[in-house]
């Protein structure tokens, strides 16, 4: 037996009992679990020397996605630089804005006119060609990895594209690749599902199932027609899908995404959403990464209820991911903007600090997507805000309509009940691209990532929010984008504003600059840390959002103010002398003074 053999054999010996228990719980095929067995021992025997030292050295520090040192940053690979070698001959700008965590948005193989911006995959070990080839892949996150970066990357397990071989022998109705998917003759089946299954995109692509004519079924597509879901009831697919995972791990991939986990077990009479065996699968990757990869980190994709949010790290006991989006903070912090009304964030973040230590979120103001107002209306209720009028008035204000300096968009807004999701950029959503004078919108640009840097967990930045890339209204003219309004925040990379960020006469210069100076606060104070003490506390103001964190006889305070006013507040923190860690003054407990949208990041070392 060779030494990665015998590795493996230890690594497997510590997982097998519960493994096979789970696997065999799904699918009751010994033949099946042997097979998956082989398969994992080929893929740890293909992996790199490099990168089995890789998994050597992360095993000796476990907890390295922790570290109060890492900042993401999220980039679409042809936006950015054009391709895979572009985005390699960028990492000294990414060095130099403190990126050490790199999110490549989908780059796999995709039909361009069918790609739902990349998450319909039509092959798993092939790299669209536009963007380079696997090889491309490879030499640039052994570039990363040479500078103490980490590469991230989507794995869209829901479902396949309707052009992937598999979709492609299942209409010509080759009954193995149907049994791959949901395929049925009979309508009475998926209308049975329609019953209590939910619709993702009601107005764009209604119901959850489309007709093939020419096969004479129906398959389910719970998100387009053209993304057709995957059977995880049958364990070919399993297998086969878990083959992709450690394949795309040995590119040299340190994080990999789960896509919309919640969904990836359909069961008929259920919402097939968040039902038992999605933990199952979930807890089963962990498993046969830590067997084959132990250095690759799952990262999940949970856009839903915060209640429904945690239970996907799993338990102490049975770890499922990593990490997890901060999804709620990210929807509350953009209503917080709207309102100037900071009670429910805080609500929000008490909840988040009352969960366990070890496990990470990753904080964002915005991402790939758009924003979605899944807000806690029960409680906003209580306060006189309802639903449909407020969900309206914060649609209104980001677009302007209000009188504000904000500037974003619609997405998939519905007709009948006026519900709509918003798109734009940071910048923009601030107003940095429409107010006259700048200063009180970046003030603000700079305010929210300071509040972000300041919560447990990974911060992420997309890509050109650290110059404060603006909205790309051009999108409407190229007939590929113009039905889709997230292309307003998913514009080409400016490089030339990138000249000016060293410039704080500029407003790249001041954004940039703003956030290089926080996120190196960030990396030297140990409160920062993933296991310091993390809480919210009453300012008196409704206006002011007060974060404690405390770690080792070091105390950090933050005073972030929604309000475009001057707020005063009079934080219930402990009666210390503080340095101001942005001005470098003295500052003692007691009534404060914040200018309006600005912040106050406090410290004292306790003896």
């Amino acid at each position: 037996m060779n030494t990665c053999e015998s590795i493996f054999r230890a690594r497997l010996a510590r997982h097998e009992r519960e493994l096979k228990a789970l696997y065999t719980s799904l699918y009751h095929n010994d033949a099946m679990y042997d097979a998956l067995l082989d398969g994992m021992l080929d893929f740890c025997i293909q992996r790199s020397e490099a990168l089995h030292a890789r998994d050597e050295e992360k095993a000796l520090r476990p907890d390295w996605y922790k570290s109060r040192d890492l900042l993401g940053m999220m980039l679409y690979i042809d936006n950015f630089a054009g391709n895979l070698q572009g985005v390699r001959d960028k990492l000294d700008y990414l060095r130099k804005a403190n990126v050490n965590y790199l999110h490549l948005m989908p780059f796999l193989d995709t039909v361009p006119e069918r790609s739902d911006g990349g998450y319909a995959v039509a092959s798993f070990r092939r790299v669209r060609p536009d963007l380079g080839t696997m090889e491309d892949l490879e030499a640039l996150t052994a570039a990363c990895h040479e500078q103490g970066m980490n590469v991230c990357m989507d794995f869209v397990m829901n479902h396949t594209s309707e052009d992937h071989e598999w979709a492609k022998r299942a209409r010509a109705g080759e009954g193995q690749y149907m049994n791959r998917y949901f395929f049925y003759a009979d309508p009475s089946v998926p209308a049975a599902y329609e019953k209590t299954v939910p619709q993702v995109f009601p107005t764009t692509a209604p119901g959850n199932f489309t007709w093939l004519p020419e096969s004479g079924h129906y398959v389910m597509t719970t998100f387009y027609p053209y993304q057709w879901d995957l059977n995880y009831a049958n364990p070919v697919v399993f297998n086969e899908m878990m083959y992709n995972f450690l394949y795309l791990a040995n590119r040299g991939v340190d994080v990999i995404r789960i896509d919309a986990v919640p969904y990836i077990w359909k069961e008929i009479g259920t919402t097939c959403r968040n039902l038992p065996q999605v933990h199952t699968i979930v807890r089963m990757m962990r498993m046969i990464g830590e067997i084959v990869c132990p250095s690759v980190i799952l990262l999940g994709e949970v856009v839903m209820a915060p209640e429904l949010v945690a239970p996907y790290f799993g338990t102490l006991e049975q770890p499922e991911c990593h990490l997890l989006y901060n999804v709620t903070t990210m929807a509350t912090t953009w209503h917080t903007v709207a309102t100037r009304d900071v009670r429910l964030l805080r609500m929000q973040l008490d909840i988040i600090s009352r969960l366990p230590k070890d496990q990470v979120f990753l904080n964002y103001l915005r991402c790939h997507d758009d924003i979605g107002w899944g807000l806690d209306y029960p409680t906003l209720h209580k306060w006189g805000m309802e639903e449909v009028p407020h969900k309206k008035y914060l649609n209104d204000y980001f677009r302007g309509f209000t009188g504000s300096d904000a500037r974003g968009e619609l997405y998939n807004e519905d007709p009948v009940t006026g519900d709509a999701r918003l798109c734009g950029t940071t910048a923009s959503l601030c107003g940095v691209e429409a107010a006259a004078d700048k200063t009180q919108a970046i003030r603000l640009d700079l305010m929210l990532h300071a509040m972000m840097l300041f919560q447990s967990g990974i911060p992420v930045l997309y890509s050109g929010d650290e110059i404060g890339q603006l909205n790309d209204w051009a999108y409407r003219q190229d007939p590929n984008k113009v039905q889709d309004s997230r292309y307003l925040h998913r514009g080409r990379m400016p490089w030339p504003m990138t000249e000016s960020a060293a410039d704080e006469r500029t407003v790249p210069g001041q954004i940039f600059m703003g956030l290089d100076h926080l996120e190196r606060l960030r990396r030297a104070h140990k409160a920062f840390g993933a296991q310091a003490d993390f809480w919210t506390f009453d300012t008196q103001s409704d206006h002011v959002l007060g974060i404690g964190r405390y770690h080792d006889g070091e105390l950090l305070i933050g005073l972030f103010n929604f309000s475009d006013a001057p707020a005063s507040a009079q934080p219930d923190i402990p009666n210390e002398a503080y340095t101001d860690l942005l001005t470098g003054d003295n500052v003692l407990a007691g009534a404060l003074s914040l200018e309006a949208c600005g912040m106050k990041l406090l410290v004292h070392h306790y003896a």
